[in-house]
């Protein structure tokens, strides 16, 4: 049993980090009553942490190339922990919402060390086995935040939702210290700071604007002056790429098929399965008036799904070629999230179950066979390049659709002229939404049955192969 504490310390906290995406929505109302705040303020209570999540990956991808990934998780350990406790203090809401933005530095900080410390830890079956179980948390954890959220929130407080970090993280770090082999940093040289102030402009100013262009609309100066500045901050970073001796991201990856396309999925993964989670919310608890634990609890096929499937999944899925998982969960999350346009305006929240169900699967056949493909997709001193790539793309992904969906949703709903109105306008929305989401699957589906390529048999040898490469 020994053997998987590093698996233990390493899954720990990467729930932790993906639950707390989620876990303050259904605590927004109780907090700014007690704040004395605005709903529409603390809405950035989950956008602060969202932005430093997608703007920070690839600097911290490549650091910990640098430094080593033991360490870079510990410290992002310690300042996840650290902030989660200024949280649960915040006397009002700017010092919420800037604590919220700590603990995404942190966040960001343990998010591109785990898969590389998976890698480093585990060989062969043992390896697969591992990919599993950590797809598992990461499938159940974007689902889990809201019941757990709502569980906490109305046991003992909003404030209780960070509290639970702190011996969580405590955990975490103690198993890190005692069972994770540390290692030296792969890369040596002048680091990219060029390239990696570019990217986390870039990443910032887009992941703003998108998130503003929900309240204040896409023709908003505020939202085309954010994008502009995402365009020249990236138009900046190819040059800089270019030039730097060791690059953030070696823009040659992207010539790779295999692992271009499956950063592409990792991006649509995100927007497909999980944005429209929002607006599901929105409907249980505003339309059916669910209280914030039962519409968690609504939710909740989609987290049992994916992790019966990730976890089973890894004992056998390494068996097959990685495409045909990665393809067709992506394309069950598709199909899935098509499933959930049966939601009418006389439904009840039993009309979810069919979708949710099969996008669960979806997650948990795609998720943990897709990280682990991309690593082997890559030389191992670029693991920690290749985790901060995709990981960034998923999270860029989630913004994304958040905002693309958001935009559709308000289109339908605000012509409603009354309570009347109300469910009508709303089944009418999320029809859009769920439109939307599930061709997103699909097409991502679609990308990596034509981008990741079968890879070739390996020649007979006295020792099998520990790690299929796959073909770029």
């Amino acid at each position: 049993m020994r053997k998987w504490i590093p698996l233990a310390a390493i899954c720990l906290g990467a729930f932790m980090l993906l639950v707390d995406v989620s876990i303050v929505n259904v605590a927004l109302p109780p907090m700014a009553a007690d704040l004395h705040s605005s709903f529409t303020s603390l809405q950035w209570v989950v956008d602060s942490y969202a932005l430093m999540l997608a703007a920070l990956l690839m600097a911290f991808g490549s650091l910990g190339d640098r430094v080593g990934h033991r360490r870079l998780y510990l410290w992002g350990l310690a300042v996840f922990a650290a902030a989660s406790a200024g949280c649960a203090l915040a006397p009002d809401a700017g010092t919420l919402i800037a604590a919220r933005a700590v603990q995404g530095v942190g966040g960001a900080a343990m998010m591109t060390s785990t898969t590389a410390l998976l890698a480093g830890a585990y060989r062969g079956r043992e390896r697969a086995v591992a990919f599993g179980v950590w797809g598992a948390v990461n499938g159940a954890a974007a689902a889990v935040g809201p019941v757990l959220g709502g569980l906490l929130t109305d046991w003992s407080g909003w404030r209780a939702i960070f509290v639970v970090n702190l011996p969580v993280a405590a955990l975490a770090l103690v198993l890190t210290l005692a069972a994770v082999r540390p290692g030296a940093g792969a890369v040596r040289g002048r680091p990219d700071v060029p390239g990696a102030l570019a990217f986390t402009v870039f990443a910032t100013a887009l992941t703003y604007g998108l998130i503003e262009s929900g309240d204040r609309g896409w023709d908003s100066p505020v939202v085309l002056g954010a994008l502009a500045v995402a365009v020249l901050a990236g138009a900046a970073f190819v040059p800089a790429e270019l030039r730097a001796e060791h690059p953030l991201l070696d823009l040659a990856l992207l010539r790779n098929r295999a692992f271009l396309g499956l950063t592409l999925a990792g991006l649509l993964l995100t927007a497909g399965a999980f944005a429209q989670l929002t607006y599901t919310s929105l409907w249980l608890q505003q339309v059916l008036h669910l209280g914030p634990l039962a519409a968690g609890l609504a939710v909740c096929p989609l987290a049992v799904s994916a992790f019966v499937v990730a976890l089973v999944g890894g004992r056998v899925l390494h068996r097959v070629q990685p495409r045909l998982p990665i393809g067709i969960g992506l394309l069950l999350i598709g199909g899935g999230t098509l499933l959930l346009r049966l939601v009418s305006a006389g439904s009840t929240w039993t009309a979810l179950l069919p979708g949710l169900l099969v996008t669960g699967v979806g997650v948990g056949l795609s998720t943990p066979v897709l990280m682990s493909t991309a690593l082997a997709a890559v030389e191992p001193r670029r693991a920690g390049m290749a985790s901060g790539t995709v990981n960034t793309a998923r999270q860029l992904g989630y913004a994304l659709g958040i905002a693309l969906l958001g935009t559709v949703f308000q289109d339908r709903v605000k012509d409603a002229a009354g309570p009347a109105d109300l469910p009508a306008a709303f089944a009418a929305g999320l029809d859009d939404v769920y439109l939307a989401a599930g061709c997103t699957g699909l097409a991502a589906g679609l990308l990596v049955l034509a981008l990741v390529r079968p890879a070739a048999p390996a020649p007979a040898a006295p020792a099998p192969r520990e790690d299929a490469r796959v073909g770029g």
